[in-house]
Order: C-alpha cells, then structure tokens, then sequence
C-alpha cells in the first residue's frame, strides 16, 4: 500500500519545469512513457491513495478504542488518549512538511480525528451511515458545479476573461519550485506555509467521508474477520474500484489533450476525480481484505456470536447477529430474501439505538470461530507465506516509519538542496525512483521484524499518546 503513496507523491518533487498539467501534481509529459504513466496515476492513484489511507485511519481509530476497552480502561480515559495521539500525528505532520515534504497527510488526518472523534464516535452507526450520504451527495453537487461551470466560462466567456485567468493561475509548478527550488532554510518556510494553507480543506472536505468509512466497517469487524464478510468485500472492492477508475478517466483525457480545454478550466473534472478517488479507496481496502483471505488459505467460515458485550443488556447479541448479517457475511442456509434482510436491519438499528455511546463506538463482539477443516490449516498457512508477504505485512505494522522514510530519501534526492534531481527528471523516471525507495524498505522492513524491532515514528507517537494515561501502553508487544 505504501507503494502507491510513493508513487502519488514523487511528482511532488519535480521543481523546475515549466507549467504543471492542470490540477494534477503532474509536470508536462517529455515523451510517450510519461503519457502513459500520468495517465495510469491518475486513473488509479491520484486521489485514491489519500482516502484508501484514511479509510485505514479510521478503522485504526476503532480498533485502538477497542483494545483499550477490552484491557479494561474507561472510555473517557481512551477518548483522552485518541486525543493526544492525534495531536501527536497533527506535531508530526508540522515537522515532516517543514523538514521534507509540503504534501504530508499526517496533518489532515491529526485534525479530522480530533473533530470527528469529537461530533461522531459515539453517534448511532445510522447516523454514521446518512452522514457518509450527505457528504459525498455534497461532493456530487461540487463535481457536478465545477463541470457546468467550466462549460458555461468556455462557451460564454468572453476570450479576454479566459485570457485573464490562465495569467493570473497559481499552478503547481510555482509551488513546487517554493517548496525544492530555494535554499533549505528558505524553503522551510515555504513547505510549512503550502502545508497550512492545505490542511484543513484536506482534514473537511478530503478525509471526513473515508474515516466514518472505516468506522462503520471497524464496528462490524469487516477487517478484522475478513472471511464472514467476503461477500460485502467483493462488491465493495469491484463497484469501488471500478466507479474510482472511470471517473478518473476524464481527468486522464484531459492531460493527453483529447478534451480540448483551456488551462484556465483544468479544475473541471477535479471534483468528480476526488469523489471517484474516495470510492477507488475504499474499493482498494476492501481488495485488501479479500487478499488477506486468500493469504490464509481459508474459505469463509460460519461464525458464532461472541459473548455479550453488555452483560445487562439484550441487546447486544442482536447488534452482533443483525449488523453482520447486513454486512453481507454469508450463512449456510443461503442469502436471506429481501423482506428478511430489512427486518435484520431494522432489528440491528434498533439494538444499536439503546446501547451507550462507548458500546457504539466499539461496535460488534467478535466472533468465534466454528470448527471447520479450514480452521486446522491456519498454522500450515502461515508457515507457508513466502518471504515477499511477511516483509509486506513487515512493512505495514511500520507504515509511519516507512512513510516518512520515503520523504527521507525522496527530498535530498529531488531538492536543490540535495542532489537535484527533480528538475532533469520527467513523470516515468520519477515514478522509477520512487518504486526503488519503496522496494528498499522491504527488506529493512523483513530485518527489523525479524528482529522484532519497532518502528522507530511509531514508538515516538505510542510515547506521545499514552503520557501518563497508561504506563504499560509503550511497552505493549
């Protein structure tokens, strides 16, 4: 996953080249392979790995809850603690933007949490659920406006406004060259003022909708118990995936010069490539989750529900049974008809409606798994993941430390400060340099885990969050 963050911020990088390709972080292509490859990033991964991130984010946020719940603490206490962890991340953020790179996403991740921990966690996962319509119905209205706009300046403008515009447009290429064209000590300042200037419109309108993502698919333990939910996976991944491809396609068009468009509208088709790029994440998560069951060699297994969370109430075995069930999981009496599956979830709402905001905000019990013949491979499934999968999953239990490991390596490179690189680079090589950072932290990744060594940006923000909330948190395996 990391690979495709390596390669969406590369472009970043590359100062010096004259005009950028409309609002894409693209430089002007040199030959046919760059063609080909912008095309390709921003079909799929432009805009799409920012939100299959903050898709993860949010479940994350689930699951630290969860596991503090479950060792015992008080959910006052573990609000406090997601509260200093996120002003940890927004600190980091600030000094990785300031130091490397102007297009860090830790910020905007920091600040979204701190406010929607604050307006949601503990709301009804119906509430959740008409949020997540409200919003992207809104972000269809913005990509619907922004194409009508574009249309009516091109048709019924008069050349000399359009003329004034192009002259007058802030494009990347001026902010690149700010950010790794100037003197280190200058272009701290620039990095840190392009950072600020973007954090909150990436923490409201970029991130909200693929966090509350992540939290309704965390209280369902989509994730976590992939194989009940292959079902809902699959059409997830598919639907998603294909929906973030194809709006991507008008923004690729664009940048080839098959839709003649002036500069001055290339912010046409930005809308509807953000809100196709939040389905192309979460699509993305959901692949995700499909290869982890393929990895574990295991079919989908019936399930049982786990013990009661709230052991006053009778509820909760009702929010279990009837939130997997409209969840998609798979039963061994076939898919429930219609009428079937909206009184589940009916029964699910209303189960959900009369539990207290920490037990919503932890979501489902887990589940246990019945015997099956699969259930015995487990051991001799993982003694047969070969090298490449553990050093991947190595990779993901550090994905703070590799993340800014790629800026690490990336910034000296490109910057003007550094090697300079950015400025004889095009899209194809770029994105060549970029696939090398990532595949070196395989193998440190294999290392230290072999080693069980910790991410080092990890361990400072367990350092962060715990303080003294929770003395034995940072010595956690």
């Amino acid at each position: 996953m990391l690979a495709l963050i390596a390669i969406a911020n590369v472009s970043w990088y590359l100062w010096g080249h004259e005009g950028s390709v409309g609002m894409t972080p693209h430089v002007p292509a040199r030959n046919g392979a760059d063609q080909v490859v912008q095309v390709a990033m921003t079909i799929a991964v432009d805009h799409r790995a920012m939100p299959l991130f903050a898709v993860l984010f949010g479940y994350g946020m689930v699951q630290f809850y969860r596991s503090r719940l479950d060792r015992g603490m008080e959910p006052r206490i573990v609000r406090a603690m997601m509260r200093r962890r996120h002003w940890a991340m927004l600190l980091l953020g600030l000094l990785h933007a300031a130091l490397l790179f102007y297009g860090d996403i830790l910020g905007a991740y920091a600040v979204a949490g701190l406010l929607m921990v604050w307006i949601f966690f503990g709301r009804r996962t119906r509430t959740l659920v008409i949020w997540i319509g409200v919003l992207v119905a809104l972000m269809l209205l913005f990509a619907l406006f922004s194409i009508l706009s574009a249309i009516s300046l091109v048709f019924f403008a008069p050349p000399e406004v359009i003329g004034s515009m192009e002259s007058g447009s802030f494009g990347m290429g001026l902010v690149r060259d700010y950010a790794y064209g100037q003197p280190y000590l200058v272009s701290i300042l620039a990095r840190l003022a392009i950072w600020t200037m973007g954090l909150l419109p990436g923490a409201l309108l970029l991130t909200p909708v693929s966090i509350l993502v992540g939290w309704v698919a965390a209280r369902h333990r989509v994730l976590d118990e992939p194989r009940r939910h292959t079902r809902l996976l699959a059409r997830v991944a598919v639907g998603g995936i294909a929906i973030g491809w194809l709006g991507g396609v008008p923004d690729a068009l664009l940048i080839v010069g098959a839709i003649p468009l002036p500069e001055a509208v290339g912010w046409a088709f930005s809308g509807l490539n953000s809100l196709a790029g939040i389905a192309c994440g979460i699509g993305y998560a959901a692949a995700f989750g499909l290869l982890a069951v393929r990895l574990e060699g295991r079919a989908p297994a019936r399930t049982t529900s786990g013990p009661d969370l709230d052991p006053g109430s009778e509820t909760s075995s009702g929010a279990s049974s009837g939130a997997g069930s409209g969840s998609g999981s798979g039963s061994g009496n076939g898919p429930p008809d219609k009428a079937a599956r909206r009184e589940r979830r009916r029964e699910a709402a209303a189960a959900d409606a009369a539990r207290a905001p920490a037990l919503r905000a932890y979501g489902i019990p887990s589940s246990t798994q019945a015997r099956d013949p699969g259930a015995a491979s487990t051991g001799a499934s993982a003694a047969r993941t070969g090298g490449l999968v553990r050093a991947l999953s190595a990779v993901g239990q550090r994905s703070l430390t590799f993340y800014l490991l790629q800026s690490l390596l990336l910034a000296p490179l490109m910057a003007d400060w550094g090697l300079g690189l950015g400025v004889h680079l095009s899209t194809a090589g770029a994105v060549g340099i970029a696939l090398l950072v990532w595949l070196l932290s395989l193998p440190l990744a294999a290392w230290m885990d072999s080693r069980s060594v910790r991410g080092p940006a990890e361990m400072l923000l367990r350092r962060l969050t715990y303080g003294r909330l929770d003395p034995q948190g940072p010595r956690q395996p």
